[in-house]
């Protein structure tokens, strides 16, 4: 489980093809604290929760499921791109975003992107069978990033990333046109499972 809440921009430093498909990366971070992470630790790269399966100084290597690579950002990754990082919540962590499975939903396009003041507004747009899960002033992971959103229309939705988001994370840098990683806010998720149940 996860908050949201970046703690480094990491750099992909290798992509290794695997059996049946499956690849290895390996992850450069200059800020995370991986002194605290143990083989077989959690941690979110662009909102994909992986597996550390190796550990070396400053650098950790997980493995990409054909799943993950068929569903996510992930199988368009290259050595180089910077990717969002956030190590698993731990007991006691402060929950500063929403709860985040990491488990990623589908893939988001970045239509537009408009100065808003300090803010920068950012306009996506998710497949078609996600937007019932995306609601005004809910929660909405990005790239791992957690978000509010202010404005939904159809399968669009508004979100605005202020100036210390922008900084601290890969989404300041992204283009129309660029794709992103959606986890929809897992009480939604719940809420229309057990909708059935109360008839």
């Amino acid at each position: 489980m996860f908050t949201g809440i970046i703690q480094d921009v990491g750099l992909i430093s290798a992509i290794d093809s695997g059996k049946a498909g499956e690849r290895r990366v390996a992850i450069r971070c200059p800020r995370l604290d991986l002194t605290r992470c143990v083989l077989g630790d959690s941690i979110a790269v662009a909102g994909i929760c992986l597996t550390v399966i190796d550990l070396q100084s400053g650098v950790f290597a997980a493995e990409v499921s054909r799943e993950t690579l068929a569903v996510t950002t992930s199988g368009a990754w290259q050595v180089g791109q910077r990717v969002n990082l956030e190590p698993a919540l731990r007991m006691g962590d402060a929950l500063g975003g929403h709860l985040v499975s990491g488990h990623v939903d589908g893939v988001a396009e970045l239509l537009a992107c408009v100065q808003d003041v300090g803010s920068l507004r950012m306009q996506w747009r998710v497949p078609a069978p996600l937007a019932r899960y995306i609601a005004r002033k809910g929660s909405v992971t990005l790239d791992g990033v957690s978000l509010t959103v202010n404005a939904v229309e159809g399968a669009q939705f508004d979100v605005n990333l202020i100036p210390h988001t922008q900084a601290v994370t890969t989404l300041g840098a992204l283009a129309p046109g660029a794709r992103a990683n959606i986890e929809v806010d897992l009480m939604a998720r719940y809420a229309e499972r057990l909708m059935p149940a109360m008839d």
